[in-house]
């Protein structure tokens, strides 16, 4: 086979490994979907990262600064609790650096998730309690701690409170947007952990001080002062407030609920080809609610900004699956 040198490739192009290849996914101009003239809806479609999902830049992120000041070595065991998508980034991750790692989980989690996990060396511990909130995230967070005083050089990610969370965003996600773009008005993103609105729209205010930030909930959650329910779609919501979110820094949040996310995920793969997660579809949803409180005849188009966060294909037994949708309150 020819070597890179034979063929006179420049090696700049080449990666050193799968984590230089997290980073710099595309904006796509969703048209089709929202096409009134008074605004412009663009997408960063964050599943195109390799992992599947923007969870690979906190993943990378928080080992990488980890490796520069100390607190993770080629010993440390990697603990966290996960609906799916940071697991698969700290997995894919682990094998890049060398690290263990144990993702605590709940019977929500997309099977797939699940198997990529496995297959890329995760150990899993399901945890099967709900909280008292109706969902799984304090019976995980619990079993986390548990694990920490048995596991040797265990290490808590713990992305709820961790600040290189939402600076991976920051200095990522919100960076490339605003390279990108000469003004947005509106940024309109999911939460859960809430890294990835709180990194991006701090980098973007930066450039765009006027801008609108908006939260895109679910039914059932409590972070922004919801009724806590049962919630059956995994990466959005929360049963607790993460320490990282800052309520004050958003505008306004809108509430949706699953069978609203998932029309919105079966219009965005029929009108613009669009194949996202559970998550996309709340912010589709959320977007068309949006349209109606705004002026329809602004000076200038509107410019609303958005992230789709992780790929359908693995949410095809959820939302794509339509007796799971059929039993949806």
């Amino acid at each position: 086979m020819m070597s890179l040198l034979q063929a006179n490739l420049p090696l700049s192009t080449v990666k050193n490994s799968i984590a230089d290849c997290v980073g710099h996914t595309p904006l796509v101009h969703l048209s089709n979907l929202f096409p009134q003239q008074h605004v412009q809806v663009i997408a960063k479609l964050e599943y195109m990262n390799p992992g599947g999902s923007m969870k690979d830049r906190p993943a990378r992120y928080i080992i990488e600064q980890g490796l520069r000041d100390g607190s993770i070595n080629t010993h440390t065991h990697l603990i966290e609790s996960t609906s799916g998508n940071l697991g698969v980034a700290l997995a894919m991750m682990g094998r890049v650096y060398g690290l263990d790692v144990t993702c605590v989980v709940d019977p929500k989690i997309a099977l797939s998730n699940l198997s990529i996990m496995q297959q890329m060396g995760a150990n899993i511990v399901m945890v099967e309690e709900r909280d008292d909130q109706g969902g799984f995230l304090k019976t995980r967070i619990r079993k986390v701690n548990e694990l920490l005083q048995t596991t040797p050089h265990g290490f808590w990610v713990n992305q709820y409170a961790n600040d290189n969370n939402w600076k991976a965003h920051y200095a990522g996600t919100g960076t490339e947007i605003t390279d990108a773009l000469d003004h947005v008005d509106i940024f309109i993103a999911g939460v859960s952990t809430s890294g990835s609105i709180m990194g991006t729209s701090r980098k973007m205010r930066e450039k765009y001080p006027n801008l609108r930030v908006i939260a895109v909930d679910a039914v059932g959650s409590i972070l922004f002062g919801g009724t806590p329910g049962k919630r059956e779609l995994p990466g959005i919501g929360a049963s607790r407030v993460p320490e990282i979110l800052n309520a004050g820094e958003i505008d306004t949040a809108f509430h949706i609920t699953d069978r609203e996310s998932a029309q919105g995920c079966r219009d965005l793969l029929k009108m613009e080809g669009i194949f996202a997660g559970g998550s996309s579809g709340s912010i589709v949803a959320a977007i068309r609610k949006l349209l109606l409180t705004l002026d329809a005849a602004p000076n200038k188009p509107l410019r609303i900004v958005t992230l789709l966060p992780d790929r359908g294909d693995r949410y095809l037994d959820l939302i794509y699956d339509d007796k799971w949708v059929a039993q949806l309150p």
